[in-house]
């Protein structure tokens, strides 16, 4: 007694009619869609990681700040005690002028500007200072100092963010 298969010949063997071609197209869907989700990670993430200015910034365990809708100015002071705003050179003696620029071009809302302030951690304390008395004199009391996240210890919690922004003077809330 011979048993069929469910190709209906014997042993299980299909007939030479039966046989499928191999795809020859390539599904690229998947591509798209992969190359489609990297271009937006990469979209959000590329502003947050690039700094104009790199400096060597201090460790510190802080939450982040939110910040507001409006961009923060971002003043920079470099190790070779170079200042900068946003990515832009400032001399010392300019620095006065410029600060009470900002001010008065924010003066219509009703809190002063957010400034984001980025110090190598190699600089004098004194130094520091100096740059947020001249800050508060311009009106800007709502200062951000910004740090880097410190390395997890064994007992402490990790870190929320590799980058964070402690809270500075905030007088004018």
């Amino acid at each position: 007694m011979a048993m069929t298969g469910p190709a209906g010949g014997v042993g299980g063997r299909r007939g030479r009619g039966h046989r499928r071609a191999p795809m020859s197209e390539i599904n690229v869907t998947p591509l798209v869609d992969v190359m489609l989700v990297l271009l937006i990670i990469f979209m959000i993430t590329a502003p947050l990681l690039a700094s104009a200015v790199p400096i060597d910034l201090p460790e510190s365990r802080a939450k982040p700040v939110e910040t507001e809708e409006q961009e923060p100015v971002q003043l920079s002071i470099n190790a070779d005690d170079t200042l900068y705003i946003g990515d832009e050179v400032v001399p010392e003696a300019e620095l006065p002028a410029r600060l009470d620029a900002i001010a008065r071009a924010n003066e219509d809302a009703g809190r002063p500007r957010q400034i984001m302030l980025r110090a190598d951690k190699g600089l004098d304390y004194g130094r520091v200072m100096r740059v947020m008395g001249e800050l508060n004199r311009a009106g800007l009391t709502r200062i951000a100092l910004v740090t880097t996240g410190a390395e997890a210890s064994e007992d402490a919690p990790p870190p929320a963010a590799d980058a964070a922004v402690t809270d500075g003077s905030d007088s004018g809330r």
